[in-house]
């Protein structure tokens, strides 16, 4: 950092004048004159001629005045060449919800980080409000969460449109239907995610917009882990309902069946979200090509 009296130095020689340059500096007139002093004191010369008028530079002073403006002109390269050099990314901090956790996402990240050996990815999970705080503190470069942030400092790009299904075991009677219906879903025992999951949220927005309540169903369980849920239902101990994007490989695989729910159209947006000052746009479009890439084999 320049020191603080060279600034001065530089303000009062270009301003010509202590007022203007304490009112410039946001100082007090008496600072700005103690720091002009203290350099004249530490450097045992008369660097402003004072008296009537404008001030003026003795031979000294210019002499100082020339080196003030080399240093500051290197401060200034400096903190240039520190900005050029954070443009090289070598650290990647990115917050997934447990939605996230459980689908493509972290093959994605994982493959990422084989193709970019240079930048060191470490991977944090929580729940969506959590994320949004640790974004706006800095303390994460990127999440990836379902739908959007209602915070002007936040951006989104988009990296997929998914939708909640009904899943269920193989073995449930209902599996061979097309779909199932909100009545046949009240009959079913459900494992469902946390009230204050995402998934949850979107769920029991969607019963009240038809006149549904989630009082109305027979809850189980409540389970934070994505995980957990998929292999109770695969062991037929209940249904759940979660992001289609969640039970890919499960899909794949054949060991589990979702089915849409009629007269709920569930679609919501999967986005990375960043802070504003985020500057490696490149880093953005390197995961959304590798996402595209992932879903290609699963569909």
């Amino acid at each position: 950092m320049l020191d603080q009296k060279l600034t001065t130095l530089l303000a009062v020689s270009e301003l010509k004048n202590f007022t203007k340059a304490a009112e410039t500096l946001s100082l007090t007139q008496p600072a700005v004159s103690h720091h002009i002093s203290s350099l004249e004191h530490e450097y045992g010369i008369r660097i402003f001629v004072r008296g009537k008028g404008e001030l003026k530079l003795t031979p000294e002073g210019e002499v100082v005045i020339r080196y003030a403006k080399r240093l500051n002109a290197m401060h200034e390269k400096l903190r240039q060449e520190l900005v050029n050099a954070e443009k090289q990314l070598s650290r990647l901090r990115i917050g997934i919800t447990h939605t996230a956790e459980s689908n493509l996402i972290s093959e994605v990240l994982a493959k990422y980080s084989i193709q970019n050996s240079g930048i060191s990815v470490s991977l944090t999970t929580e729940p969506i409000g959590t994320l949004y705080s640790m974004l706006e503190n800095y303390e994460l470069d990127l999440a990836i969460v379902e739908g959007k942030p209602n915070n002007r400092d936040l951006f989104s790009l988009m990296l997929d449109t998914d939708y909640l299904v009904c899943v269920m075991s193989n073995n449930n009677p209902l599996a061979k239907n097309a779909l199932i219906t909100l009545e046949e879903l009240k009959k079913q025992k459900m494992i469902l995610r946390l009230p204050t999951s995402a998934t949850r949220n979107l769920f029991e927005s969607h019963l009240e917009s038809t006149g549904e309540s989630i009082a109305d169903f027979d809850i189980l369980l409540e389970v934070d882990n994505i995980a957990t849920i998929k292999d109770l239902i695969r062991k037929d101990l209940g249904v759940s309902i979660l992001a289609r994007s969640a039970c890919m490989d499960e899909l794949r695989k054949g060991k589990i069946t979702v089915l849409p729910i009629e007269n709920l159209s569930m679609i919501r947006e999967t986005n990375i979200v960043y802070h504003r000052d985020f500057d490696y746009a490149e880093t953005l479009q390197t995961l959304v090509k590798i996402y595209k890439e992932t879903v290609k084999q699963y569909r």
